[in-house]
C-alpha cells in the first residue's frame, strides 16, 4: 500500500516538470524567433549607416563652409560677379601737365620700379615755344595698377584719363585647351614614329610631326602673349610742361617789351633783305657782264666810223 502511494505522488511531479520544460522551450523559441525577425532590419541599418554617415559628413561640410571661409551666408548672393584678375587686360592713358618734365618723369620711374614694373617706349619732343613733352609707356603688375595710377596723377594737373578693362577669359580657356590637345597630338605622332618600320612611313610621319609642332609653337606663343598682357597692365603717360605765357597774358606791355619787339622786327627785316639779295645775286653777275660787253662792242663800232661824233 505504501509503494503505490509513492508512485502516485511521483507521477504528478514529473508531469509538472515536463510542462515547465515545454513552456521554457516554447519561450526560448519565441525569443529566438523575435531575434531572427529583427536581424534583417539590423543588417539594413548597418548597410545604411555608411550612407547616413556620408550624408551627415556632407551636411557638416556644407554647414561649416561659410563659417570656415569667414563669410556670412548672404555675402555670396549679395556680391556681384567679378572678372578673374588673370583673365583681364587693363590699359590706361594719362595726360598730366607739370612744371618740369624731367622731375615728373623721375617720379613716374620710381613709382613704376617700386611696383615691380618697368619702362617701355619713351619719346621726348619740344614744340615751337620750347615746351618739352614726353610720352612714355609703363608696364606694371595688375595688383599695383591702381596705386601706380594714383601716383602718376599726383605729379601735376591731370588733363585727361582713359582706362579700359578687356575680358579675355574665353580666349585664355580656348588657347589652354588647344595647347593641351596639340601636345597630345604631337605625342601620338611621336609614338607612331617609334613603331614605324618602313622608310616611307617615317618620312610621312616626320612631315606631319613638323606641321603639328609648328602649330603647337604658335599656340604657345599666343598663350604667352595672353599671359603677359593679363599679368602686366599697360599705362601710356604723357607729360607736358606748363606754358610760361599763360601767366603773363593779362599784363600790359612795357618799354622793354616794345624794345624787344622792335629789335625782333629789325632783325626780321634785315634777314629778309639778305635773303632777297642772295636770291638776286646769281642773276645780277651775268647781267652785269653782258651789259659791260655790250657797251664795249658799241664803242668799238663807233670808233670804226670817222664821220660820227665821239661820245663824251
Amino acid at each position: 500500500m505504501r509503494t503505490r502511494r509513492s508512485v502516485r505522488t511521483v507521477r504528478p511531479a514529473r508531469a509538472l516538470a515536463g510542462l515547465l520544460l515545454a513552456a521554457a522551450v516554447a519561450l526560448t523559441g519565441c525569443g529566438a524567433g523575435g531575434d531572427s525577425g529583427d536581424a534583417p532590419s539590423q543588417m539594413k541599418d548597418a548597410a545604411a549607416a555608411p550612407g547616413e554617415a556620408d550624408g551627415a559628413t556632407a551636411d557638416a561640410k556644407e554647414g561649416a563652409g561659410p563659417a570656415a571661409s569667414g563669410a556670412r551666408p548672404g555675402a555670396a548672393s549679395s556680391a556681384g560677379p567679378k572678372l578673374p584678375v588673370d583673365h583681364v587686360i587693363r590699359t590706361a592713358t594719362l595726360t598730366v601737365q607739370v612744371k618740369e618734365v624731367s622731375k615728373a618723369l623721375g617720379t613716374a620711374r620710381t613709382a613704376t620700379e617700386n611696383a615691380g614694373g618697368y619702362i617701355g617706349d619713351e619719346t621726348t619732343t619740344r614744340d615751337v615755344d620750347s615746351a618739352e613733352q614726353t610720352r612714355v609707356v609703363l608696364r606694371v603688375p595688375v595688383e599695383k595698377y591702381d596705386d601706380v595710377l594714383t601716383a602718376l596723377q599726383g605729379t601735376g594737373t591731370l588733363l585727361e584719363r582713359t582706362a579700359k578693362a578687356q575680358d579675355v577669359g574665353d580666349q585664355v580657356v580656348d588657347v589652354d585647351s588647344r595647347v593641351a590637345s596639340q601636345r597630345a597630338s604631337v605625342a601620338r605622332v611621336r609614338a607612331l614614329m617609334d613603331r614605324a618600320a618602313k622608310l616611307t612611313d617615317v618620312v610621312a610621319l616626320e612631315g606631319e610631326l613638323s606641321r603639328r609642332e609648328a602649330d603647337l609653337e604658335a599656340l604657345l606663343a599666343r598663350q604667352a602673349s595672353l599671359k603677359d598682357r593679363t599679368s602686366m597692365a599697360t599705362v601710356t603717360l604723357t607729360l607736358t610742361e606748363t606754358p610760361v605765357k599763360e601767366a603773363a597774358e593779362d599784363e600790359d606791355p612795357g618799354f622793354l617789351d616794345a624794345l624787344a619787339g622792335g629789335w625782333h622786327a629789325l632783325l626780321t627785316t634785315l634777314r629778309w633783305i639778305a635773303v632777297a639779295v642772295g636770291a638776286v645775286l646769281p642773276f645780277a653777275v651775268p647781267a652785269l657782264a653782258i651789259l659791260l660787253a655790250w657797251r664795249r662792242l658799241r664803242r668799238a663800232r663807233r670808233e670804226t666810223r670817222p664821220g660820227e661824233p665821239a661820245e663824251d
